[in-house]
């Protein structure tokens, strides 16, 4: 088998300690000649494809809402077969979108927002704004009403497009939005659009099919861009402070575009793609994209209608996943490890011989895995599949063959968990929204854990010495520093913060951009890359250890009672502390065993047994993953709520606020050193 890996090279720049992707001498900059941007992508890509099934919706059946026993109502969809519309029906929308929204009043040299869920319809929207060199801001269906009129406001939005049920939120703004002249609303079966027409009445307001319609009857010539030209700017959705906006050229997104290309094996027509992240980050914009390029069908899902078992699911009907059958989906850590939590409980609870089977079946089937690649198929594989794996993987679709994950670090047990009991390959990525998500893709055959794979074919990757933090690219037996990214998926700075940009964007003697990313990496032999610290995430302590918060909470969410963590760590003490939202089965199985009598969860959390238990477990786990006594938290504070998006305390892909979280828990924290 080749090993392609990575291979060092020769860059401009900054003095480091530089590798480049094995596969390619030169960086990969399009798919293909012809297709310098987006807007050209797609229109080849529908005109090659044009019979192939390109977006797929479910069919709403009947919607219903059922009471809890305290009283709660919530809603339950009955949801039918995916309706599929083929790529070239999908390019007739894009292109009618595209002219109805000149001819809606939008001026071509303006912005446009897309403010919604991840639907079809949000697809068709990019690509419409693309078709005419339109540049679209993108912002998370969740985002607050102080950062989304921060957004809308800096970027002089004058079209808004989002789902009928966000135009409540909008009506609440309104008087603080400056430049939106024109709402186009996506239609859906709640009618919610017509309770705020009358409010909204200074807006030009029109749904997508009307925008549609208009561009049908007055169909106007496209003005396709160039490499160069802005195609996005995207909010991150960042730990600290109010959002920034990247500003990402068509160059960047067909370049990451061609790069992963050339990664995920045997990509093509075939296959259909779950697609249930927000558009609105990176890492799905940038998934879809490949998709799109090579033909795939993309089925439209969500976080709370994935499995049979999801919230919204109406008991006894199917979820999307066992309907849409999926050969190809991304996943966030966070997601893979409630997969991967839920079964092992399903497991856990059945026990008796289904325990003791699965577990024998698990250990034999990961030592394959472990070993020869080889080994890992053959009779045995064949049997314990039929056997023990097919429920599982059932649960979505049964089809799976290969899981992009991204969006922060995997651990092992979870890798280990989508090889064994999913039976498919993971790629796990690296890469930014500062470099449209291309930085670091690991190959299908490497089966070692914690590593994100040499540096995509659009990209080079160089570490670079940082002496304050101990990390230097001299080190042995591998080099390490701070990552920096350069080549055609770095991004052109951020938007009206030129202080910013020139802080963490740097251009070489060459003309080459480069980001500096603030992760601390190291290069193993192979040339694949290991993310081991983050910069903003050390604290120095009273006697000069020295606390990666980051790393800690990663060895901590191990713990069975842990649903989230975030450590912190006051450089005046000797000892760092937790805020822990604890998991609520694991805790209330442990009290029920233990005898432990409360009023409710909130009652349970603060009981001095339980944070003993608790603290207990996690020390357990610490030292389990060699954590010195300096990283091992001294004192907790449990919590019965969880983190949401929605709540602001995490991004939507799940990592944690740090600043929001302290502020929030000022007080929490101030006890726990008192």
């Amino acid at each position: 088998m080749v090993d392609h890996g990575g291979v060092p090279v020769e860059v401009g720049g900054e003095a480091g300690y530089a590798v480049r992707n094995a596969r390619k001498t030169e960086l990969v900059e399009a798919p293909w000649k012809e297709a310098p941007t987006m807007a050209h992508l797609f229109e080849q890509s529908c005109d090659k494809y044009s019979h192939n099934p390109f977006l797929g919706t479910r069919k709403l059946i009947r919607k219903e809402f059922v009471t809890s026993s305290d009283g709660r109502k919530f809603e339950k969809l009955h949801l039918g077969n995916y309706e599929w519309e083929t790529y070239g029906e999908v390019f007739s929308r894009v292109s009618n979108f595209a002219s109805g929204l000149l001819k809606l009043g939008h001026s071509a040299d303006s912005r446009v927002a897309i403010f919604s869920d991840t639907r079809a319809e949000w697809l068709i929207a990019l690509q419409g704004c693309f078709r005419q060199n339109v540049t679209v801001v993108t912002i998370y269906a969740t985002l607050g009403e102080d950062a989304l009129v921060y957004s809308l406001n800096e970027t002089e939005v004058s079209t808004l497009i989002c789902e009928s049920k966000l135009l409540k939120k909008l009506d609440a703004i309104r008087s603080r939005l400056t430049s939106v002249q024109n709402v186009i609303y996506f239609e859906d079966d709640s009618n919610d659009e017509d309770a705020f027409s009358g409010s909204l009445s200074n807006w030009t307001i029109a749904s997508v099919s009307e925008v549609e319609k208009l561009g049908k009857e007055s169909p106007v010539q496209p003005s396709l861009p160039s490499k160069n030209d802005i195609a996005v700017i995207m909010y991150t959705s960042g730990s600290t402070g109010l959002p920034k906006g990247v500003m990402i050229t068509h160059g960047n997104i067909v370049a990451t575009t061609a790069a992963v290309m050339t990664i995920i094996p045997n990509l093509g027509s075939k296959d259909v793609y779950m697609a249930y992240l927000p558009l609105a980050h990176v890492f799905e914009m940038a998934a879809e994209s490949v998709m799109l390029a090579v033909g795939c069908a993309i089925g439209y899902s969500s976080i709370l209608t994935l499995t049979d078992s999801s919230s919204k699911i109406k008991q006894g009907t199917k979820g999307d996943a066992n309907v849409l059958k999926p050969t190809l989906m991304a996943a966030v850590p966070a997601i893979v490890d409630r997969i991967r939590d839920g079964v092992v409980k399903k497991v856990e609870e059945k026990g008796g011989l289904v325990k003791n089977l699965f577990h024998f079946a698990y250990q034999r089937r990961l030592s394959a895995v472990k070993g020869s690649w080889l080994g890992a198929w053959g009779l045995e594989k064949l049997v314990w599949d039929t056997i023990v794996f097919k429920k599982i993987r059932d649960a979505i679709g049964g089809r799976l063959r290969y899981m992009l994950c991204g969006g922060a670090p995997l651990s092992g047990d979870s890798q280990h968990f989508i090889n064994v009991c999913m039976g498919a390959i993971i790629g796990q990525a690296y890469g930014l929204t500062e470099t449209f998500a291309g930085a670091a893709f690991s190959e299908w055959y490497d089966r070692k854990v914690g590593r994100v794979g040499p540096p995509l074919p659009c990209s080079y990757i160089k570490l670079v010495s940082w002496e304050e933090g101990g990390y230097l690219t001299s080190d042995k037996p591998m080099p390490r520093g701070e990552i920096v990214v350069g080549g055609f998926s770095v991004t052109a700075g951020y938007f009206k913060n030129q202080e910013k940009t020139n802080e963490v964007f740097k251009v070489d003697e060459h003309g080459m951009r480069w980001f500096y990313t603030g992760d601390i990496g190291q290069f193993h032999p192979d040339g694949c890359l290991e993310i081991i610290d983050r910069k903003k995430d050390i604290v120095k302590l009273q006697h000069g250890e020295y606390v990666s918060l980051g790393k800690v909470e990663a060895a901590l969410s191990s713990c069975d009672y842990v649903d989230n963590i975030m450590v912190y760590a006051d450089p005046f003490y000797d000892y760092c502390v937790a805020l822990v939202v604890v998991s609520y089965q694991s805790l209330e199985k442990w009290a029920e065993q233990a005898g432990i009598e409360h009023r409710n969860f909130s009652d349970l959390c603060n009981k001095p047994e339980t944070i003993t238990e608790v603290l207990q477990a996690i020390s357990k786990v610490a030292k389990a993953t060699k954590l010195v006594k300096s990283e091992i938290p001294a004192k907790i504070k449990l919590l019965p709520d969880p983190w949401t998006p929605e709540s602001g305390l995490v991004t939507n892909a799940l990592k944690i606020k740090r600043e929001q979280l302290k502020a929030k828990f000022k007080d929490d924290l101030l006890k726990l050193y008192a």
